[in-house]
């Protein structure tokens, strides 16, 4: 009975206004450290529709006006900057001896967008509820760290709000959070930072096609010839589609604004479910180098992307 009110009380805050995703997830890691999950199998199933449910949902909240808007400059930076950081996280993880799904999963996270890049990817590759769990878990306490630091390491180098707002784009994995850093920082933070983000968030769409692509051809080319066990990211093509309706089905904003809020609160909630579900027992199966391998990654992908903004090598 203490779990299950407990249990109760966490899914209580994860859908409040006062709960944020790293907060929610904070409070799912405490209860999944201190209480036994008393819905363990019900909350594995359900977490994983939730995800992908709140991926299409936020699909509502990208304007691809805006992402054109962004310049084809930041475009182009996403895209480097996606390709070094999928790079990067590949070499680490194999010097550092990670899963190689683990460490895709992680990879592509901090490439990405976060949470919801590992949402799309992680059921195309097979991705266990472990690997998930602490992949999940390293991108959004990684999130809230940047929120803090984000803004006190730009106003002590001297950044200006463009150069800010660029920044935080490309080496904060979450849109909420690059959004919070930026709004800190400045109005013209701000307005970079979303754009920017939106348009490295689009990237989602052709890394989980080429990875379920991918995924197909191996199987295909395997002896047991397992091709039912290759998922087809079909919430992709919804998400795409929800992203075309905000955009120019503009007579239902609010319909598509309360859609896109429904898919932030699906996704907090789904981060407290996953963190509950992640126990010590997961961890050492799984073991701490996803964690140290995300870490070391992010500090590198911050570190060389604000040395390349404050040169001038990076600009819009």
């Amino acid at each position: 009975m203490h779990s299950k009110l407990l249990f109760l009380i966490g899914v209580l805050f994860a859908v409040s206004p006062w709960a944020s995703p790293p907060l929610a997830l904070g409070a799912g890691l405490i209860f999944g450290f201190v209480a036994t999950h008393p819905y363990a199998k019900e909350s594995r199933k359900g977490s994983r529709w939730l995800l992908q449910a709140s991926v299409v949902g936020l699909g509502f909240g990208m304007n691809l006006s805006q992402v054109l808007r962004a310049g084809r400059s930041g475009i182009a930076y996403t895209a480097v900057g996606i390709a070094f950081a999928l790079t990067l996280g590949w070499a680490l993880g194999r010097m550092m001896n990670v899963h190689p799904r683990a460490a895709f999963l992680i990879s592509t996270g901090t490439a990405i967008c976060g949470g919801s890049a590992i949402a799309a990817v992680g059921p195309i590759t097979g991705a266990t509820e472990d690997e998930m769990s602490v992949s999940l878990g390293t991108v959004f306490i990684l999130n809230s760290v940047a929120l803090i630091i984000f803004p006190i390491i730009g106003t002590a180098m001297g950044l200006t709000q463009q150069q800010f707002g660029l920044w935080a784009a490309l080496a904060i994995h979450d849109t909420s959070s690059v959004v919070g850093a930026t709004a800190k920082f400045g109005a013209v933070a701000l307005a970079v930072g979303t754009t920017v983000k939106l348009a490295r968030a689009l990237w989602i769409i052709p890394v989980s096609l080429g990875v379920a692509a991918l995924q197909r051809r191996k199987a295909c080319s395997a002896e047991t010839g397992a091709r039912a066990g290759v998922q087809v990211p079909w919430f992709i093509f919804l998400f795409v589609l929800a992203a075309v309706v905000n955009s120019y089905a503009t007579a239902g904003a609010q319909v598509w604004s309360a859609l896109y809020h429904a898919g932030r609160i699906g996704l907090t909630l789904t981060l407290f479910l996953i963190g509950a579900s992640l126990s010590p027992a997961q961890i050492k199966r799984v073991g701490v180098r996803p964690l140290l391998q995300g870490i070391v990654l992010w500090l590198i992908v911050g570190a060389l992307g604000l040395a390349l903004i404050r040169g001038g090598w990076v600009q819009l």
